[in-house]
């Protein structure tokens, strides 16, 4: 198989990581995978936060979970924030499971295309990642809670432009225990017209 369409198939979302830290040339190799994602435009207004600082990555969980026990939810609410909630009254909850790096993608506010050209990144970074032996899983609770007070204040202080939404997060880790089993995919999604 060629291994470009290998690495794509096998890679998988990581939720169990060692607490080794990933090696600078691997950092700066999957940093340099997602600057050169496409953008619109070839705009490449989105900003890479890396936060490897253990006493930073735990303050940012307590905002997180802070944020979940003010999140209203009914029967319209997304399932996984449902299951967030749910999961942040505990102690051990950690939103980024504990991964030793954490890289949070964000992107101005007022740039159309944000959400699309941070995804078209985010997608280089798991890729690269997985190609280095390294595991990595998306990250969207700083997504959901960008604009709620005390998780913005610890984001602007992480040095992310106030003028950024985030976009997305990837955890970035080596992996401990096995490495996860494919999931089946959805049949019935693809439809060619010729």
């Amino acid at each position: 198989m060629n291994p470009i369409l290998e690495n794509i198939l096998t890679r998988r979302s990581v939720r169990k990581y060692k607490t080794e830290q990933i090696a600078d040339l691997e950092l700066e190799s999957i940093l340099e995978a997602a600057k050169y994602a496409p953008s619109g435009g070839n705009s490449q207004s989105w900003h890479f936060t890396v936060v490897q600082n253990t006493d930073k990555l735990e303050e940012l969980n307590q905002w997180v979970r802070n944020a979940f026990s003010n999140l209203v939810v009914d029967d319209t609410t997304y399932r996984s924030k449902k299951a967030g909630k749910a999961a942040a009254v505990n102690e051990s909850y950690n939103f980024y499971y504990h991964a030793p790096t954490l890289i949070i993608v964000s992107n101005e506010r007022e740039y159309s295309n944000a959400l699309a050209d941070t995804g078209a990144a985010l997608q280089n970074i798991f890729l690269a990642a997985h190609a280095l032996d390294i595991g990595s899983c998306w990250i969207n609770q700083l997504t959901w809670f960008c604009d709620d007070i005390p998780v913005r204040s610890m984001l602007t202080s992480l040095r992310i432009p106030e003028n950024h939404k985030v976009c997305g997060a990837a955890a970035l880790g080596y992996i401990a225990g096995n490495f996860p089993k494919a999931v089946s995919r959805k049949e019935g999604m693809v439809h060619i017209v010729s």
